[in-house]
């Protein structure tokens, strides 16, 4: 065997054992990142409980979710804003559903708004926020479909302090908004108008504002505005790396079928996209009238067949 061939065998044994040795460095690194990452969840997770009401129980609640991806192989996320009070039936004032595209990369949000009269499978017609009381998020999801014919695959239940905690731990500094009116009825802290940075209280207060001469469009109006801000002003490395603190945060005040490795998926591409999210308001404009009905009050008699055909435009675009 020549001096050259001799070179190569020992060349061949020094990448064989090297492998070895960078695996082991790998596998170590990976052990590291994971221990570190479960480490910031639990502190998120512990922070929020210390917060936490006794009261707040719907976390704990366990619902049937028959869900499925839509027609169009999207996932859609039922999100429902509950402020139930102590023994009080959940209320979901805030309907909304989440729509994403995985090949595009793309988020939609679509509110429904909660007086929207609509027919509830085994309940005749209501207003839609009801359904959630009769028969949780599958009776919300079956009434969706029924009336707008489009499948949800998961739902979240989020409790409306869990709201402020997650703005608080996203921007120490505030969430920078433009109040349009003083806002001080029925929400506390009150706000008053300009441009200026919100924390998590004040941010909570401006989404759930309803009491001015434009009511309940106006709160849903507001709550898409702020999710963009949100969106808009999120640093996304710096966030990615306070992920799994703030799903830890989240966690005590969301009530969910979805995997964590789904969301945390989803939640690490809404937060490094850099598309704007686009929004939709059900009922559509001029496709309403707002009559009074015995035993509902006022309610919003919706063109369910435009506003599905609106629905359906809105996803596919």
């Amino acid at each position: 065997m020549d001096n050259k061939q001799m070179r190569a065998d020992r060349h061949k044994k020094k990448k064989k054992k090297r492998w070895p040795s960078i695996l082991l460095v790998c596998l170590l690194l990976l052990g590291g990142v994971t221990g570190y990452a479960y480490y910031q969840y639990k502190q998120g997770v512990n922070q929020s409980l210390k917060k936490l009401n006794n009261d707040k129980k719907d976390t704990n609640v366990v619902y049937d979710f028959s869900g499925q991806k839509d027609q169009y192989g999207d996932t859609n996320v039922l999100l429902l804003g509950s402020d139930a009070r102590g023994n009080e039936k959940s209320r979901s004032d805030t309907i909304m559903i989440l729509h994403y595209n995985e090949n595009k990369g793309t988020f939609k949000l679509t509110s429904i708004m909660r007086d929207s009269y609509v027919s509830i499978p085994g309940h005749a017609k209501h207003k839609i926020n009801s359904a959630f009381a009769r028969g949780g998020p599958e009776l919300m999801r079956q009434t969706i479909k029924q009336n707008f014919d489009i499948d949800l695959q998961y739902y979240a239940i989020v409790d409306f302090q869990g709201f402020a905690q997650l703005i608080d731990e996203l921007f120490p500094n505030g969430v920078e908004m433009n109040v349009e009116k003083k806002m001080s009825a029925n929400v506390n802290p009150p706000l008053e108008p300009g441009q200026q940075k919100l924390n998590g209280p004040q941010m909570l207060s401006y989404v759930r504002f309803r009491h001015d001469a434009i009511g309940d469009f106006g709160r849903v109006e507001r709550q898409q505005k702020a999710i963009k801000a949100i969106k808009d002003q999120l640093s996304g490395l710096k966030t990615v790396a306070k992920l799994p603190k703030l799903i830890g945060v989240v966690t005590p005040y969301i009530n969910t079928n979805m995997p964590t490795t789904d969301g945390v998926f989803m939640a690490k591409e809404f937060l490094t996209g850099d598309q704007n999210i686009e929004t939709l308001r059900i009922p559509i404009d001029n496709s309403f009238t707002e009559p009074r009905i015995s035993g509902e009050g006022a309610v919003l008699e919706i063109d369910v067949e435009k506003n599905k055909q609106a629905l359906h435009q809105f996803i596919t675009q």
